[in-house]
């Protein structure tokens, strides 16, 4: 009889324990769920190039989905660039609708300055974003699509990082390091 006690309070407090794991691990799935949407919402808030307030965030497991309404591709782009290079995120569903989609020439002045601004703009953002990196010493120019870094860094391996965030950044066509290391 004591076998058969003894194995039901066993057999109960392995439910309740495994009832309480699930129960930790949606927890914690909906608070990095949470604080991926208010670091996306902040990030597009941050961004001068964008009207946030038009933009709506949604996250479940990782992935956000972005909804809402942009003024043209370049800031539909934009927005999904800077989320997706928040650290956390899996996916990002671009779901933005572009309602004033104005019909600009490539060569155009005023596209370029849009494109360059876009492009400053992401390097910074990710630079910032990347705690291995010193992104606030790291100053950031774009030019007909070449990105120009200028500041101090403490290491080689930082400098390297510096320029493979740019390098690596949609719409760049050249990197000019002005980066000095300093020990």
């Amino acid at each position: 009889m004591n076998n058969i006690a003894a194995k039901i309070v066993l057999t109960s407090v392995l439910a309740t324990s495994s009832t309480a794991v699930l129960a930790s691990d949606k927890w914690e799935k909906e608070s990095m769920d949470a604080w991926l949407d208010g670091k996306a919402e902040t990030t597009l808030l941050l961004n001068s190039n964008l009207n946030s307030f038009d933009i709506n965030t949604d996250v479940e497991n990782q992935v956000v989905t972005l909804t809402g309404s942009v003024n043209n591709d370049l800031e539909k782009s934009l927005a999904e660039e800077l989320v997706s290079g928040l650290d956390g995120v899996k996916k990002v569903n671009n779901e933005l609708t572009v309602v004033s989609e104005n019909k600009q020439d490539a060569d155009s002045d005023a596209f370029a300055a849009l494109t360059d601004s876009k492009i400053t703009t992401i390097v910074k953002t990710r630079l910032l974003m990347d705690t291995s990196v010193s992104g606030t010493d790291i100053d950031v120019t774009t030019e007909n699509k070449t990105v120009t870094l200028t500041g101090k860094v403490n290491s080689d391996a930082e400098h390297d990082l510096a320029l493979s965030i740019a390098n690596n950044t949609n719409d760049v066509n050249k990197v000019v390091d002005k980066i000095e290391v300093v020990q």
